[in-house]
């Protein structure tokens, strides 16, 4: 049988998502501030490149911030699923401001190393902010990506993959750096190439996934994840019409299935409640609808 989701309360979960994504917003203020003062006194393409992509970081952040503190409140007349998609307009939000932030890069990086002016100056602090950045995205992301699974958010997801993704662009930088200290001042412009080629790809997976909630596509291996718990219910004798959809942390399962046509009504109403309830400890924040049909 299935391993129960722990569940937690709405509003237990909506505080710990506020509280990381607000951390997430504090330091992106930090990083984009000290990114772009180091980037101007050293001339650098590699660190302002990184001080554009902090400073969206930061619109990210916010955006974030904003849609998990929208997404947790309850279901209403208008909103009979609740406000959970918030959180996936927020993932392709982010996704959109990646797109931008890899426009700017490629054309700067493109125009210096076409006109030739490729010399910065390159000194400890250059080192320092991008070294401080990779510490500090490396713990958000950790942050985030362990709140993205405790709560099964979306939006906190991107962000944590958001700034894996800073993290891989900025060594990409320090690389830049090291080769421009030792004569070779081209390879900071080549480093901000490499960081918009390492953002692109993950902006198309952020974008995929997040168009594919918003147009409730079929998860596969949530369905064989559905299945495989009704196969183990006692009584089942088979299902269909299986459809699932989720909406920023929750699930929506609805499902038909046959059961014995020699049960009574009580009967057949609790066993229906039974699978409800056990294909609802499969998922975290699930919300199930099953329909009985007598098995002729």
């Amino acid at each position: 049988m299935t391993e129960p989701q722990v569940v937690y309360s709405t509003e237990e979960s909506g505080r710990e998502k506020r509280q990381v994504a607000m951390f997430s917003v504090i330091a992106a203020v930090f990083l984009t501030g000290f990114k772009f003062v180091i980037g101007l006194l050293t001339g650098s393409l590699g660190i302002l490149s990184e001080a554009l992509h902090s400073a969206l970081d930061l619109v990210a952040a916010v955006i974030t911030w904003i849609s998990v503190s929208i997404s947790d409140k309850p279901a209403d007349k208008r909103h009979p699923f609740g406000h959970g998609k918030v959180e996936n307009f927020s993932a392709l939000a982010e996704t959109i401001l990646l797109v931008i932030t890899c426009g700017w890069i490629i054309y700067e990086g493109v125009s210096r190393l076409v006109s030739g002016k490729t010399d910065i100056e390159v000194t400890i602090w250059s080192y320092v902010v991008v070294i401080g950045s990779i510490f500090i995205d490396y713990t958000r992301s950790r942050a985030l990506g362990r709140a993205a699974v405790k709560h099964n958010s979306q939006a906190l997801e991107a962000d944590a993959l958001h700034f894996k993704t800073d993290i891989w662009s900025s060594s990409v930088v320090l690389l830049g750096l090291i080769c421009a200290q030792i004569g070779y001042h081209s390879a900071d412009s080549i480093a901000a190439l490499g960081v918009a080629l390492i953002v692109l790809s993950v902006s198309y997976r952020l974008g995929k996934r997040a168009v594919d909630v918003l147009l409730d596509s079929t998860d596969e291996q949530a369905i064989q994840k559905v299945e495989a718990v009704l196969g183990q219910i006692e009584g089942v004798r088979m299902w269909h019409d299986l459809r699932l959809r989720t909406s920023g942390p929750d699930t929506f399962v609805e499902v038909t299935v046959h059961l014995s046509s020699d049960l009574t009504l009580r009967q057949a109403h609790s066993l229906t409640d039974s699978i409800e309830t056990t294909l609802g400890q499969s998922f975290s924040r699930c919300h199930v609808h099953v329909h009985a049909e007598p098995d002729e």
